[in-house]
């Protein structure tokens, strides 16, 4: 992964998969997410607008997807924004994130490289 956060270019997950999270988490149920950026998708489940149905794009995605990115919500992002890790920012891979990535022609992330942990051989 380079060392530019990837979110801040990509937003392929943003423009890719239906963005869910209980309904307890929008604003009017004392939680962040501003409820009339939601629309309710079962008894107990919201989702952001804009990626409740084909073609995906949730409402707060700014900018185009692979270019220049943010999320205008980003403070007020659900738990399912927040759990979302690109691939290799914890140091682990994402298949999520590479096959959102690939729906948009990019390619996956790639772990960043590690020193050579092999100590030095004296001749």
């Amino acid at each position: 992964m380079s060392d530019q956060n990837p979110r801040l270019t990509c937003g392929a997950c943003c423009a890719h998969f239906r963005v869910s999270f209980y309904w307890g988490e929008c604003r009017s149920a004392g939680g962040l997410v501003p409820g009339g950026l939601v629309l309710p998708v079962g008894p107990h489940r919201a989702a952001m607008c804009g990626t409740e149905s084909k073609p995906v794009r949730c409402i707060g995605l700014l900018g185009e997807v692979g270019g220049a990115v943010r999320c205008t919500l980003y403070e007020q992002r659900s738990s399912t924004c927040r759990e979302f890790e690109a691939a290799w920012s914890n140091g682990l891979a994402n298949p999520h994130c590479d096959k959102a990535r690939a729906a948009y022609g990019l390619p996956p992330l790639t772990p960043p490289l590690q020193p050579d942990l092999a100590p030095e051989r004296v001749a």
